[in-house]
């Protein structure tokens, strides 16, 4: 099969396409032929040298994935059979034109969307739910109806369903953005308010959105945002961190997080383990698909590449031009509307 190879660390220059062994599902896991992956950042820090798969995982880039089960491994408990066509949540080796997913981190493609379409929803899907709605023992629900949401990095590919997700639950929404255009996309997504921070004096403005302090707020950026943050909550406000984009070190007034009682916290998807994700993905399967079903949520893709025009689509992530998922198409003869 052919894959994405990096030759070293280092800039897009470094990613270049090569032939591997196709490889072979094990216990609980299914063959996927993929039609296309989705971009992450995470794929972008990997190709930097900056964040390693998790143990066991394979070395090509690429967390999700979108194709058809081509080969069931021995034990499967699952629904899925040869012939399936499913989007998944993997811990690497998306960017390729066969991967194995576990059968418990694998998700029916969603009625009326296409398999591009899909390839964007694992990662963004599960991480939303994780952070906002998750209710299980490891995740106590953080977003109400009738609550304020603050979105930091609101043309993302998480920032996009998240503030989807939460408009269809009912919360009021804010997201900040980098040009008047994307702004404008942001309103068009559901927003109440959204704010240029090139421009504009983006903590004023949700302070002023929300007089009595926002509730939640869903962090892509950390560094000196932080103190903003805390200041901008209400009492009993919740700010969740899933990214570092100004870097990791903050300071903290512990005064001021206990005098509003405000909940500090932080995730990340990959290395958890696949029971965990199992979780997650039914949730996300019972909650979340009928709302792209029924046309509350959609999919956003900014920009398909061919396989061959990696680096391009990396590059564009790196820009941060994109609004909405970035997808590489693996496969172009399984682009097809699945019913």
């Amino acid at each position: 099969m052919r894959i994405v190879a990096m030759e070293g660390f280092g800039g897009a220059e470094v990613l270049r396409i090569a032939e591997a062994e196709r490889p072979r599902p094990g216990a609980g896991e299914v063959l996927i032929e993929v039609a296309a992956a989705g971009l992450n950042r995470a794929d972008i820090l990997q190709r930097q040298g900056h964040y390693p798969p998790p143990a066991g995982a394979p070395e090509v880039l690429g967390m999700e994935v979108s194709g058809t089960v081509v080969e069931c491994g021995p034990g499967i408990k699952e629904r899925w059979k040869v012939g399936d066509a499913v989007c998944a949540l993997v811990p690497g080796g998306g960017y390729a034109e066969f991967c194995v997913a576990h059968a418990g981190c694998c998700l029916p493609v969603p009625h009326g969307l296409t398999l591009e379409q899909a390839a964007a929803l694992p990662e963004a899907a599960m991480t939303v739910w994780a952070n906002l709605f998750a209710t299980d023992a490891r995740n106590t629900p953080r977003l109400f109806a009738g609550e304020r949401f603050l979105m930091q990095g609101g043309t993302s590919g998480i920032g996009v369903m998240a503030i989807q997700a939460a408009r269809a639950r009912g919360a009021h929404v804010a997201a900040t953005a980098g040009s008047a255009e994307k702004c404008e996309f942001l309103r068009g997504q559901g927003c109440e308010r959204a704010w240029n921070y090139r421009e504009e004096d983006w903590a004023a403005g949700a302070a002023e959105w929300a007089s009595g302090g926002v509730d939640v707020i869903l962090d892509m950026v950390a560094g000196d945002y932080f103190a903003k943050h805390v200041e901008l909550l209400g009492v009993g406000g919740r700010l969740i961190h899933i990214a570092t984009g100004h870097g990791a070190e903050v300071r903290l007034d512990l005064r001021k997080v206990m005098r509003k009682r405000l909940t500090v916290t932080g995730s990340t998807l990959r290395s958890r383990p696949v029971e965990e994700k199992r979780r997650l993905r039914d949730a996300v399967e019972a909650e979340l698909w009928p709302l792209l079903a029924s046309g509350q949520v959609r999919v956003v893709v900014d920009r398909a590449f061919a396989m061959e025009q990696v680096a391009e689509a990396q590059q564009r992530m790196e820009s941060s031009a994109h609004m909405g998922k970035i997808v590489l198409r693996m496969n172009e003869k399984m682009k097809q509307i699945c019913a």
